[in-house]
């Protein structure tokens, strides 16, 4: 499925995994200031903060994630079985699934505003299309000072505190994070010999510390892994060296065609890794077929326009020889 991560050095980044089994032709999409964004229940949002993100556009962009320019990011991430949307009620702010994302970050400029929003929006069960159903989805925000998760549950909506700063997918992230406790022993460092003072058990390779963690592809092991790379990772406070860091973070979870067989011959895989410096506006990509990093700035675009700017990924794998 997915992984969502956050990550600070001078500036703050905020990126994720896409792993499916198939592409939508999703595009990086900037949606300028004055872009008439239609809403389905509520006002059209015409006037809002500028946004960049990946997006499948059909009449508006249906962003997978996205930051705009006060440095706001929102991802959404699968939560099949768990998420459970409501009708439309009356006296609440009903924004439908596809619109949460551009909703909150063209009207929100950090998670302390965000939060206060959540509570007048109800989130209702409305498919895009016939042919669009329901995504089922839960969705971290962050900004460089928090992050919080945010899940619609049979219960109502839940919003959590977000330390971390990661995200995957299923169980709900209460349980992911009670999970966590089991891999405090977990360590950068070369362990110890706790086992028993009386047997001479010493280290035999570098790395020792991190046995048991988990190396699976399941969301679970994912969480666990991301969170632990996260929080052990060190770079510089460059641009270039805290973007080859953050890709290197995500890159413990990518996804190899053949390793998660999902019937029928199709195999999910990481489709695309992305990483957004919130501070710069600045969205970086690589793709399965393509690793060499490619950029766009929001900030190069006219954020006053009316008109969405739209890239078209690059999935053209760039080689350099060097002897021919």
């Amino acid at each position: 499925m997915c992984t969502c991560a956050t990550y600070k050095t001078k500036d703050f980044y905020f990126g994720r995994t896409f792993d499916y089994d198939f592409s939508y032709n999703e595009e990086v999409t900037v949606m300028p200031r004055n872009y008439p964004f239609a809403m389905r229940n509520i006002d059209n949002m015409t006037s809002h903060y500028a946004i960049i993100g990946m997006a499948f556009v059909q009449d508006i962009p249906l962003y997978y994630e996205a930051v705009n320019e006060k440095g706001l990011c929102m991802a959404g991430l699968n939560f099949e079985e768990n998420a459970q949307y409501n009708d439309v009620i009356k006296g609440k702010v009903n924004v439908t699934q596809f619109e949460f994302i551009p909703y909150l970050l063209g009207t929100c400029a950090s998670v302390e505003e965000a939060q206060k929003s959540l509570a007048k929006i109800n989130i209702t069960n409305q498919a895009y299309s016939d042919s669009l159903p329901i995504a089922h989805l839960h969705w971290i925000i962050a900004d460089k000072s928090r992050a919080i998760t945010v899940e619609c549950v049979k219960d109502g909506m839940k919003i959590y505190d977000n330390p971390v700063g990661v995200l995957t997918n299923n169980p709900t992230f209460d349980m992911q994070m009670a999970n966590l406790n089991n891999y405090m022993n977990l360590s950068p460092r070369q362990p110890k010999n706790n086992f028993c003072d009386k047997f001479p058990l010493k280290t035999y390779s570098r790395g020792m510390g991190a046995l048991g963690l988990p190396g699976d592809l399941s969301s679970q092991s994912r969480f666990v892994r991301v969170a632990f790379t996260k929080a052990n990772s060190i770079s510089g406070n460059s641009e270039e060296e805290s973007v080859n860091q953050f890709f290197h973070i995500l890159g413990s979870v990518e996804q190899q065609r053949g390793c998660c067989d999902v019937g029928e011959s199709n195999y999910e895989i990481t489709i695309y890794t992305s990483c957004c410096n919130a501070d710069k506006g600045v969205y970086y990509y690589t793709t399965y077929e393509n690793h060499s990093i490619t950029a766009i700035d929001m900030h190069s675009e006219n954020l006053e326009s009316k008109e969405l700017c739209r890239y078209k990924i690059d999935r053209q794998e760039n080689i350099t020889y060097v002897n021919r």
